[in-house]
């Protein structure tokens, strides 16, 4: 099967939310705390494995970065979409200084709420660990604002199926009692498991009209 986000490529790295592309077209923004693994998953599911900086220091993605795919192709008579990936700033571990904390804070949430080529949110969170106030607040914020959010709980190599299964019918439960209706699969950049189920999801939010 063809991967709709081989052709991924590096645009530029944004440190306010007006130094992105032109804001036309769809994109997909990528989201997690720094130690989720959100640059090996954005690395495994475009088959680039240096597109996203991977560190062993957690939170070395401080700015947005911003990556271009091929354009989706729309009705007859449509001009093709300019199409893109953001990998947002790792959030919640990085060490870093207290004020650059506060400014890429308000720098997502001006991005999440401005941002109208924004089609969807990919959550990336451990599925070894609870969700953390960060991934609620996400989670919470598109609920708000009808934005579709599908949460990839990333490293499941590092429990055996059944454990993984038993992590995802947890958060299942846990977002029905909270009615936050957002998508969630177990996903692995190892194995891999779930790169495929993935990918269709990126490539349904980039094709679902922003309400």
């Amino acid at each position: 099967m063809s991967n709709p986000l081989q052709g991924a490529q590096f645009v530029l790295a944004a440190h306010r939310i007006s130094q992105l592309p032109s804001d036309h077209g769809a994109e997909v923004a990528f989201a997690g705390r720094s130690n989720a693994g959100k640059s090996s998953a954005l690395n495994t599911l475009t088959a680039h494995r240096g597109l996203a900086r991977t560190s062993k220091t957690p939170g070395r993605t401080q700015q947005m970065v911003a990556f271009s795919l091929p354009p989706l192709i729309q009705g007859e008579g449509e001009p093709p979409l300019p199409a893109r990936l953001i990998d947002l700033p790792g959030y919640g571990y990085a060490k870093v200084p207290e004020a650059l904390r506060e400014h890429w804070k308000q720098e997502i949430d001006a991005y999440l709420h401005q941002r109208r080529s924004l089609r969807g949110v990919v959550l990336i969170a451990d599925i070894r660990h609870p969700l953390k106030d960060f991934d609620r607040m996400m989670l919470d914020f598109c609920f708000a604002t009808h934005l579709p959010c599908h949460v990839l709980l990333t490293k499941a190599d590092k429990l055996s199926r059944n454990q993984a299964a038993q992590a995802l019918a947890a958060l299942r439960k846990e977002m029905a009692a909270s009615d936050t209706q957002a998508t969630a699969q177990v996903f692995s950049s190892q194995t891999p498991t779930g790169v495929e189920e993935a990918r269709d999801m990126v490539m349904t939010l980039l094709n679902t009209p922003r309400p």
